[in-house]
């Protein structure tokens, strides 16, 4: 059976820090793998993209691959064919399938009947590929720590999701400031929490949330397929806004993340997103380096 992520628990502990330590060796170049050396990668979008589409077409050609990109008009998942057995067919020609995808049981009904590693690139409950690089990035430009304090601000969406994803398998301060009808998945806080070497909070006030943090973390307020619910939610979210005031709050040294496209004015303003503790385009750029890392991952196990 092959590896696939599905979602960040997918991995050990172990394997977690497998991945970021291969990661930093392929950005500094130390090693050049091409595990996918005439072979080519399915990479399934249904909703739109800029960054997962260009990270991983690069990536895939980096790591010697091909990269088939396949649009819903063409694959219509679940509708035209089923699931099971679009997996099984793309597993005859390529050697690996990423998806960006509304539906997270669609990722895992695709592990379950493909016969290759499946690398989830976004669902509407989690966004793995994101929160590994993000960590990354917070380990390139933050002193070690045994446990980072970690605020995210704003709507309790698959970022937050995936962040207490990672906060159940290895230590992490974890704190959500949020509406109480706006958080984040109650089973995958749960899980989080069930993790005795993490701290969760999930509170209403954004000053708690992140008081103290090592990282502040933001995301839109409508997520994509819910930008109908804009100014409704708007209307629940303005006090999480990450500005200057909210950053007061944070630890000196505190670092400032947004996985993008950002709604500037909205959930971040342009003096914190564009300021000397915003480390936002070194994310970007991370997703690159770490969905390679992932990748090379998955096809040596």
């Amino acid at each position: 059976m092959p590896r696939s992520l599905c979602r960040i628990s997918d991995l050990s502990a172990d394997e977690v820090h497998e991945v970021f330590d291969l990661c930093a060796r392929m950005k500094k170049k130390e090693i050049a793998p091409r595990p996918l050396e005439g072979k080519s990668v399915a990479c399934v979008f249904t909703k739109e993209s800029l960054r997962t589409r260009v990270s991983f077409e690069v990536g895939i050609a980096e790591l010697g691959g091909h990269p088939v990109y396949i649009t819903d008009r063409e694959i219509k998942l679940g509708e035209r064919e089923s699931v099971a057995d679009a997996a099984r067919v793309l597993s005859r020609y390529v050697g690996m399938i990423m998806i960006r995808t509304f539906k997270q049981s669609d990722v895992e009904e695709l592990a379950r009947y493909a016969s290759v590693p499946i690398v989830n690139g976004l669902t509407d409950l989690v966004h793995p590929c994101q929160i590994l690089g993000d960590y990354f990035t917070a380990l390139e430009h933050l002193p070690p720590s045994d446990r980072f304090k970690v605020a995210y601000v704003g709507d309790g969406n698959n970022v937050a999701n995936s962040w207490l994803n990672l906060a159940s398998i290895i230590p992490l301060d974890f704190r959500v400031g949020t509406a109480a009808d706006t958080q984040p998945d109650p089973e995958i806080v749960a899980r989080a929490n069930a993790n005795p070497e993490s701290r969760i909070l999930i509170t209403d006030d954004p000053v708690e949330a992140v008081a103290d943090a090592d990282v502040v973390y933001t995301d839109v307020w409508a997520s994509m397929g819910q930008k109908h619910l804009a100014e409704e939610k708007a209307a629940k979210l303005s006090k999480y806004q990450v500005n200057g005031s909210l950053m007061k709050a944070a630890a000196p040294n505190a670092i400032v993340m947004h996985c993008l496209p950002a709604e500037r004015g909205r959930e971040i303003t342009d003096d914190v997103m564009d300021g000397p503790q915003s480390v936002v385009f070194d994310e970007a750029e991370n997703r690159l380096h770490i969905q390679k890392a992932i990748m090379a991952f998955l096809l040596s196990h």
